[in-house]
């Protein structure tokens, strides 16, 4: 459990505002979520909380800077060493995964203003910002912390926030989605806290660090195999890893356009990085492969998910909830790669949780975009919007070809590199249904093509795109996923990176 990795602690008293950015990342929403409610007026609120992302976004990158040599930053609060006190640690992996949150925060918010006013009930548009801050807080701080227990205590936050943002919806349908939403949110914290307990119980250690060095001389106990279980299937309940992702097509569709652009970026990103961190960085790839064999047990699923998302997209009548179903097939891409119990396929997963927040972040802004000119995301009512909203749907276009996985597009490395994982392991049946899966994303995507360029639209044809400040950040995460499907040095590297540092566990830290 050690590399090379050189580990540098902070947090000791006269240290500059630049060492103290792993603790001003959460601080940041925390603190500004209350402020929303209080101050309420939506001009204010809705600058304040892109503000405050767009510092979120800048301390994430700079904070990858630093890590991206290998180093790791630990944070220990009140200058209390582990296990006394609690830390946040910064290693390459989760660094990454901040820099997607809060870059998909920040450009969703910004789309906020005028949005907000359609979409969420009169009245409540500073409910939606206090709520997304928060949440945004939950989803950083289950990145950065280095201690178990906080992880599930800033989950609850995330998720709380998340019941109301769902909430908030127009449709009295909404009420029923966050309902169903947190009470399988519900089940997954509660195994997930079990978990957690259980292996409490046999290391005496909250402290992931810790954790890992002592569940070394207790990994062959009946308690800690149970506790992997407990803590996957929490984990897997979240991510809405299939046949566990109930929840997800209500709450993507019935939420406001934006909460669905979010969450469908952030949140299942998040998840899928505890399930690596668990898996990897604190049970350890021998116990969780070789001696579990949980590959076996998630390498089918994520297959099926991969067909039975796309399939039942084909099948759907509403814009977002096609987006939905097409989202329980691309988690299925993420944890087909860690089901390949290598390198190459976790790398392709964290590939793919990058590709995939943009575009799906983008697709999710296009359904924001509808229902600003359209009141609604029916599929009826998008005939003929190629002529109504050109830009809008050239957009569209352009997300869709990267979730199809288009050379050129960010889609195409994502599934390049899983299908180069695959062979690696000689598994070209593998690669197949990669393959064949991607053709089943033609489809709905084509069919949606087809109502909007190639049907002739109801009534007068009247020229009107959505306002700049939503098609400005639309086209921002559309045209990211051509960027990064061009130059995918950035993506590829980092997470390449990040799969080495997880399979070579946590590293020894040097003061």
């Amino acid at each position: 459990m050690t590399d090379a990795a050189t580990t540098h602690h902070v947090a000791q008293a006269g240290l500059s505002l630049m060492d103290h950015l792993p603790a001003l990342q959460v601080l940041l929403p925390l603190m500004g979520a209350p402020l929303c409610f209080l101050l309420r007026k939506e001009a204010i609120v809705s600058a304040f909380t892109v503000a405050i992302s767009f510092a979120c976004l800048a301390i994430s990158m700079t904070l990858l800077g630093e890590v991206r040599g290998g180093e790791v930053i630990v944070y220990e609060f009140g200058g209390w060493p582990r296990p006394f006190g609690i830390e946040y640690r910064v290693d390459i992996t989760n660094a990454f995964v901040m820099v997607v949150v809060s870059l998909v925060a920040s450009v969703v918010f910004a789309a906020g203003p005028g949005q907000a006013r359609r979409a969420i009930p009169a009245g409540r548009e500073y409910l939606f910002y206090s709520a997304a801050l928060l949440c945004l807080t939950g989803l950083l701080g289950v990145t950065i912390t280095g201690d178990v227990f906080n992880v599930f205590v800033f989950m609850e936050i995330s998720s709380l926030s998340s019941y109301i943002l769902i909430a908030l919806g127009r449709e009295r349908r909404a009420l029923m989605a966050a309902f169903t939403y947190l009470i399988m949110g519900t089940i997954g914290a509660t195994f997930l806290l079990i978990g957690i307990g259980l292996m409490y119980q046999m290391t005496g250690t909250l402290n992931m660090v810790d954790m890992a060095e002592r569940l070394q001389d207790v990994n062959d106990t009946r308690t800690i195999r149970v506790a992997v279980a407990f803590v996957v299937v929490g984990i897997s309940t979240k991510l809405a890893v299939f046949p566990l992702h109930q929840w997800l097509p209500n709450a993507y569709s019935e939420a406001p356009p934006l909460v669905s652009a979010f969450l469908a970026a952030t949140a299942t990103k998040v998840a899928y990085y505890l399930l690596l961190r668990f898996s990897l960085g604190i049970f350890g790839a021998a116990l969780v492969f070789d001696r579990i064999g949980i590959d076996t047990l998630l390498m089918p699923l994520s297959v099926l998910a991969m067909f039975v998302g796309s399939i039942a997209a084909i099948y759907q009548t509403d814009f977002k909830r096609v987006l939905a179903y097409s989202s329980i097939a691309q988690i299925g891409y993420m944890t087909l790669g860690f089901s390949l119990a290598s390198e190459a396929g976790v790398a392709a997963g964290l590939i793919h949780v990058f590709n995939h927040a943009l575009m799906k972040g983008s697709l999710f802004l296009v359904a924001a975009c509808i229902t600003w000119r359209m009141g609604s995301t029916k599929v009826d009512v998008m005939r003929g919007l190629g002529q109504r909203m050109p830009l809008t749907m050239a957009a569209f276009v352009v997300a869709g070809l990267a979730l199809v996985g288009v050379p050129g597009t960010a889609g195409f490395v994502s599934k390049w590199a899983l299908v180069t994982a695959a062979l690696e392991q000689d598994s070209l049946f593998l690669a197949f249904l990669i393959m064949g899966s991607s053709i089943l994303a033609v489809v709905y995507i084509w069919r949606l093509v087809e109502v909007i360029y190639f049907q002739e639209p109801d009534g007068t044809v009247e020229k009107r795109d959505a306002p700049l400040r939503m098609l400005i950040p639309t086209w921002i995460l559309a045209g990211m996923t051509i960027y990064f499907g061009l130059f995918s040095g950035f993506s590829v590297e980092v997470a390449e990176a990040a799969a080495s540092q997880l399979f070579a566990g946590f590293g020894t830290a040097v003061h």
